[in-house]
């Protein structure tokens, strides 16, 4: 038996035993969806590899280091390339890059199965630095300025690197939606009923629609990602009051008035 829910836009309500059905159809299908995950990761750890030089040099905390030290002593390696805009005050920097690189903030479970974490960034040290004490990042960053692929070049991805003795190797790269594994937020609201509330998803007729909030990337689904920015009242904007979402949480943070972006992202 099953009944409308409480109102529009809401699941319909039935017994126990109607819903253990449904659940159980699901279930099937989430787990032919893991098989199918494990079958790509093992043709991803089957990839060719690319050799570089580790010697080239990066800028970090305790000045220029070789690329290489940044295995510290371990055999792989996961970097998270950083966008940065020029000049800009920190509630201008990347929304997008600032949701990966919060939830990447401590790798010890890396750490503990012989891979090392880094972020890369083609921002200048000078800018980086106070950045991070702003944001509470103590995982390692590094500034790429000026390097090529595959240390330095397009910013946005995930990378996977593998070192053999003092040989470097590019293994795996991914961008864009590849990027959501490092933020699991994306997962949870994926389970819930009402999911992220962005204009792509196929929701039932009657759901919440995503909240208006135009985004400069516009392209297909715009508005999309409006819980990158928002007001200190919470609210979804991609104006000039507006901060990456963690900033809120900083000690001592104030609406400013302005982005300060000079052009596109490095």
């Amino acid at each position: 038996m099953s009944t409308s829910g409480d109102g529009a836009g809401r699941p319909v309500v039935v017994d126990m035993g109607a819903w253990q059905v449904a659940r159980d159809e699901l279930l099937a299908r989430e787990k032919a969806h893991t098989r199918e995950g494990d079958a790509i990761a093992a043709a991803r750890r089957r990839l060719p590899m690319v050799e570089f030089d580790g010697t080239v040099e990066v800028v970090g905390a305790d000045g220029a280091v070789a690329f290489l030290e940044l295995f510290q002593g371990r055999e792989e390696l996961v970097v998270y390339k950083h966008m940065w805009h020029d000049g800009a005050p920190h509630q201008g920097q990347c929304e997008g890059c600032t949701t990966t690189a919060w939830h990447l903030r401590d790798s010890a479970y890396l750490n503990a199965r012989g891979v090392s974490f880094a972020i890369l960034t083609e921002g200048p040290w000078d800018e980086v630095a106070p950045y991070l004490e702003f944001m509470g990042y103590t995982q390692p960053w590094y500034s790429v300025r000026g390097l090529d692929e595959p240390v330095g070049g397009s910013m946005g991805y995930l990378t996977c690197f593998l070192r053999d003795g003092d040989r470097t190797f590019l293994t795996y790269s991914t961008t864009s939606r590849g990027n959501e594994v490092a933020s699991p937020f994306f997962g949870l609201l994926d389970m819930t009923p009402y999911g992220r509330r962005e204009a792509w998803e196929d929701n039932p007729e009657g759901w919440p629609e995503a909240p208006q909030v135009g985004s400069p990337l516009g392209g297909r689904g715009a508005p999309i990602c409006w819980y990158w920015r928002t007001d200190v009242d919470g609210n979804a904007t991609w104006g000039p009051t507006s901060r990456p979402v963690p900033q809120w949480t900083r000690p001592g943070v104030t609406p400013e008035e302005t982005l300060g972006r000079q052009g596109e992202c490095h």
